[in-house]
């Protein structure tokens, strides 16, 4: 059969649609033989580099945080390296033998587990931070695709709760939160490093790469603590709350000569290296953040203030009689004396004493000497969410406020803040500034708040408080002379004056013929029935200060008398 004479099988076409038709073929195939050899040929490294996407990776190399010691070096907190399980949510193929074995391994449930594991459909995440050795060495031996063990670094405070509000804490990711470790973060944290792995198609790192940057170290921090004031400070604290049946309580331990902190201690407490435990109520560094009303600690600024402008001396003779009226408030002292010196009005803490005072000053000479001594500033420690506390424009004191304010109702203060202003006693008129990092003497330039003059009267006021006679007998540490003030506050409660809940106080200085150290002690709504602040917070005064005295090795500059130590021995008058 002759195929071409059959009409239906016989293919018409063109010439110019055939050449048409092959030169597009042509084309196309020209097209892809190009592209072809220029990527294999002429520029092999896109395809290189595609490869590499796949199965290169660039991981973090976190830096080693920087180390805190107190001022003798000894070690407040350290970093040290574990193993965390990250997943690669792309890449998890686990079985259901292999979830199960997971599971017994981290110590969960299947089911929770799963709900971990399904968290994200894309990228990286954490599976567990950190996992125990023996955890990750299991893990290692399992090979499971999709999870990998990642070293980091996680925070360890062996002092525990003894510095836990001072040192504060980081978080999982090793970024400071609280404390010093917050206020320092950038210094402590240093600079995270990059390295290259190669990974085969299961995800499997199977070889390391040349680092692209080196991890900085951060860079370590000597606090101006002294540890061992530190532990001894903690101890007669939590004593003395468990003694008084307190709700809480502070001490500051200031070294005069230098504004550096000793020590600073709180009550409730909580361990750092027990995250279960992190609340924010025991987290507070309440001697820094919290705000009281001081009481009879204040008197000492008002006798400073009239004694600067003249107005009376250490001898002067006021009268106290049983009520002093101003405006529609009566002043009134739980015992009652009708003529006082002012070193009496200090001693025996005489409220309407400090009143009459306070009221032969206008109120902008009154604010002065308070705001010079620190008083509604902050005071300058540099630790998070220190507090300025209150102390409002003279412009809007009302004559009963000027009198209330002479004995420490109408203001408010951190102890860390009254306890620096005592300063201004202590280093004969001067103020300087605080700091919880160790400092060199010659780094310090002092603030003046009084004349030396003036601030040695007062001191030897405040001596007698500790005499017999005075509100702090129970503050007496034998061989040292002791100058102090105490102070009960009535705690305002929903805006009253709660009748039954108190703040006891106590501030004081050793040696004072030239101190050189400040112990402010505050105990919250002390409810055992003892609630003036030379019984509660004097004792606690007086324990610390002795400790501290011999650990510094200061000498005696009194001789050494037997003194009896009794709750009887104190005289709390003037609600002192």
């Amino acid at each position: 059969m002759n195929y071409h004479s059959r009409k239906l099988l016989k293919l018409n076409l063109a010439p110019w649609r055939m050449a048409t038709v092959g030169g597009l073929l042509l084309a196309g195939l020209t097209v892809v033989a190009g592209r072809a050899f220029y990527l294999q040929g002429l520029n092999t490294d896109y395809l290189q580099g595609k490869g590499d996407a796949v199965a290169n990776r660039n991981l973090t190399l976190p830096a080693h945080r920087g180390q805190v010691t107190d001022r003798y070096g000894q070690l407040l907190a350290i970093s040290t390296p574990v193993e965390s399980l990250w997943a690669r949510a792309t890449e998890l193929n686990l079985s259901a033998d292999q979830r199960a074995h997971l599971a017994r391994v981290l110590e969960i449930s299947p089911s929770e587990l799963t709900k971990i594991l399904s968290h994200k459909t894309r990228g990286e995440f954490s599976v567990r931070r950190p996992v125990t050795p023996e955890q990750a060495v299991k893990i290692a031996a399992m090979g499971l695709p999709g999870l990998t063990l990642r070293r980091e670094y996680r925070r360890y405070y062996p002092a525990g709760a003894v510095t836990a509000q001072v040192v504060g804490f980081t978080n999982v990711d090793d970024k400071g939160q609280e404390g010093v470790e917050r206020a320092y973060q950038d210094w402590l944290a240093g600079r995270a490093g990059e390295r290259q792995i190669l990974r085969d198609r299961h995800g499997n790192t199977i070889r390391d790469l040349a680092p692209i940057k080196t991890a900085q170290m951060g860079g370590n921090l000597t606090l101006s603590l002294d540890l061992k004031i530190q532990y001894l400070a903690h101890r007669e604290l939590a004593a003395a709350i468990e003694k008084h049946k307190a709700k809480g309580g502070s001490i500051v331990v200031l070294d005069a000569k230098t504004g550096e902190i000793l020590a600073l201690v709180n009550q409730p407490v909580f361990n750092p290296n027990n995250r279960q435990n992190y609340k924010p109520d025991l987290m507070r560094n309440r001697a820094v953040i919290d705000t009281f009303e001081p009481g009879s600690t204040v008197k000492p600024f008002v006798a400073a203030a009239v004694l600067e402008r003249g107005l009376f001396r250490p001898d002067s003779v006021i009268e106290t009689p049983d009520n002093f009226r101003v405006g529609n408030k009566l002043v009134h002292d739980e015992h009652h004396h009708d003529h006082l010196t002012v070193t009496q009005i200090i001693q025996i803490s005489s409220n309407v004493g400090a009143a009459k005072m306070a009221m032969t000053l206008t109120p902008q000479q009154h604010w002065e000497v308070l705001h010079r001594a620190g008083f509604g500033q902050l005071p300058g420690s540099g630790f998070p969410g220190e507090t300025a506390g209150r102390l409002r424009d003279p412009a809007t004191w009302k004559p009963v406020e000027q009198a209330t304010m002479a004995y420490g109702y109408g203001l408010s203060v951190s102890l860390l803040q009254l306890t620096r202003a005592y300063m201004a006693f202590a280093n004969d008129g001067e103020v300087m500034p605080l700091s919880f990092l160790k400092r060199e003497p010659q780094e310090i330039v002092g603030e003046r708040v009084f004349s030396p003059t003036v601030a040695r009267e007062v001191r030897a006021m405040m001596e007698t408080v500790t005499q017999e006679g005075g509100t702090g007998t129970l503050t007496r540490v034998p061989g040292y002379r002791v100058a102090g003030k105490t102070g009960t506050a009535h705690k305002l409660v929903n805006g009253h004056y709660a009748p039954d809940r108190y703040l006891a106080s106590f501030v004081g200085m050793a040696p004072a013929s030239n101190p050189r150290l400040i112990i402010g002690v505050a105990i919250d709504e002390p409810s055992d029935g003892v609630y003036y602040g030379g019984s509660v917070a004097g004792p606690v005064f007086a324990q610390v200060m002795a400790a501290s005295l011999r650990l510094l090795g200061l000498p005696p500059d009194a001789p050494e008398t037997e003194t009896k130590m009794t709750e009887n021995a104190v005289s709390a008058k003037g609600g002192a």
